[in-house]
């Protein structure tokens, strides 16, 4: 008999010969109906606990389903007396796979990678997908915690490897959070956290790495999150402000130019220093809001000083990678202009190698964009990323900046000097201005100023300082500018 797609076969026997009538037939049928069924709602039933426990792209054991193991491992662990970990993995950059080749193949990745992880683990170890790119490996019955460092580098080489989806060759890393049952949690929901946290770590020291959890590191991520609910709100409470740093020509000893730095002043925790909210900025997506906010009072301080009476002077203003690669970049410094009224040639913007490196081509075309509308731009902390002089040739850039950490090193590091030295020859060469950062001491600045270095700025001559702070100083040092103080 056969009912949809199962088939159902009974087999009578019996002690002497019998012709079946037609209502014996159709008792018989209705029986393997009624089998037929009894089946198929079985193998549904099967199916929905399937979808109820397992993620429906990769197979794997979903969030839910993963809890459930984490209590029975507990359950085993207090029975065996012997350690599990809790391995938390994150895809880096992930978002730019889906954001340049769409979430089709950002999900045939995710796809691929649950399987890799998968290959990894004995039949009784555990791997979850905990959502969108993370994924969660359980390791039980640890000797030590080598155990799970070891599974974490082969969590790192098997995400490493290339994936190849709709031929192309596609490369990510991971970060990798570890937490053990019982040190680092006594609940499932802790060990999660805490292994998530160490993963959070594990970016911050750069990536493709893995880092156990340490108690600290709680303490720093409730401020991590206090900063970050605080800095949505920092722009429209007015807590953000902009300080200027002045630039001095080496040669006529004249301030010809300004850097703006942003700066946080928290009503509470008072000034924080940009090395610590700008990197929040940049992760929740604030530092484009924030930036166009930094350029549009850098300009309008510009104008404000030659109202007052000074000098023009070129202001630079520093571009995140984030705002780098904003669609509406261009717009951002057409409209600040013009609402402005500051000329473009006192307008420079900074940028960094990382920033320009990403997508060399698209750099290229941009920047000129830039440039056509009378912008400067200079390339910041230059030294520090590529350290490679030959590409400057291929981009339309007006200024180099000489990052702090080689002048720093100027007195004792005939490198630093021999580095300096073709920097210096080398912009000239390309028609592009060169000015040093970091500038400390007298000594400094008249290296740099004997080698042909055009511009400095640094605590020697003054430190960032706000607006009208900043307007004070240069109307000062214009009245006074042969001064001791200030000539070299």
């Amino acid at each position: 008999m056969v009912a949809t797609d199962a088939t159902t076969a009974l087999e009578l026997f019996g002690s002497a010969p019998y012709a079946a009538d037609a209502e014996t037939l159709e008792s018989l049928r209705v029986i393997a109906l009624q089998i037929a069924q009894y089946r198929q709602r079985k193998q549904a039933e099967r199916s929905l606990r399937f979808m109820a426990s397992h993620d429906e792209l990769t197979g794997l054991l979903n969030r839910s389903a993963l809890q459930s193991e984490l209590d029975r491992a507990i359950k085993r662990s207090n029975r065996s007396q012997k350690q599990f970990a809790v391995l938390f993995v994150d895809l880096d950059r992930f978002k730019h796979i889906n954001d340049t080749l769409g979430h089709g193949a950002g999900d045939e990745m995710i796809r691929i990678c649950g399987e890799r992880l998968a290959a990894l683990l004995r039949d009784s170890e555990v791997v979850a997908r905990f959502g969108g790119d993370e994924f969660v490996l359980l390791l039980e019955n640890l000797c030590s915690a080598n155990d799970a460092a070891e599974l974490a580098e082969k969590i790192l080489a098997t995400c490493a490897e290339p994936f190849l989806i709709n031929t192309r060759e596609l490369h990510v890393s991971a970060s990798v959070g570890v937490s053990i049952y019982p040190e680092n949690g006594g609940d499932a929901e802790t060990l999660l956290k805490n292994a998530d946290t160490a993963m959070y770590r594990a970016k911050k020291k750069g990536r493709n790495t893995y880092r156990f959890y340490a108690a600290k590191m709680n303490a720093q991520s409730t401020e991590q999150l206090m900063l970050e609910s605080a800095l949505r709100h920092a722009l429209e409470r007015g807590e953000l402000e902009m300080h200027y740093q002045p630039k001095l020509n080496l040669q006529t000893q004249r301030i010809v130019g300004v850097e703006a730095l942003m700066r946080w002043h928290h009503p509470a925790l008072g000034m924080i220093p940009p090395v610590q909210f700008i990197p929040i900025a940049e992760e929740l997506g604030l530092i484009l809001s924030m930036g166009k906010w930094a350029l549009e009072q850098a300009c309008a301080d510009a104008l404000a000083w030659q109202k007052f009476g000074l000098p023009e002077v070129v202001t630079s203003v520093n571009l995140s990678p984030r705002q780098f690669e904003s669609r509406t970049l261009i717009a951002d410094i057409k409209a600040v202009l013009e609402s402005s009224g500051l000329e473009p040639s006192l307008l420079e913007l900074e940028i960094t190698e990382g920033a320009v490196m990403a997508n060399p081509e698209h750099a290229a075309e941009l920047l000129r964009t830039i440039r056509d509308m009378g912008v400067g731009l200079a390339i910041d902390d230059f030294g520090t990323g590529y350290s490679s002089l030959s590409y400057l040739k291929h981009f339309p850039l007006s200024t180099v900046k000489i990052d702090r950490s080689f002048i720093n090193d100027l007195s004792q590091d005939a490198d630093a000097r021999a580095l300096i030295d073709g920097i210096i020859t080398l912009s000239h060469g390309l028609r592009m201005k060169v000015v040093a950062e970091g500038i400390e001491t007298l000594a400094q600045l008249e290296y740099l100023r004997s080698h042909g270095c055009d511009e400095a700025q640094g605590y020697w001559l003054c430190k960032p300082v706000p607006a009208d702070e900043a307007r004070d100083f240069m109307a000062r040092h214009l009245r006074n500018q042969f001064a001791p103080s200030v000539l070299a």
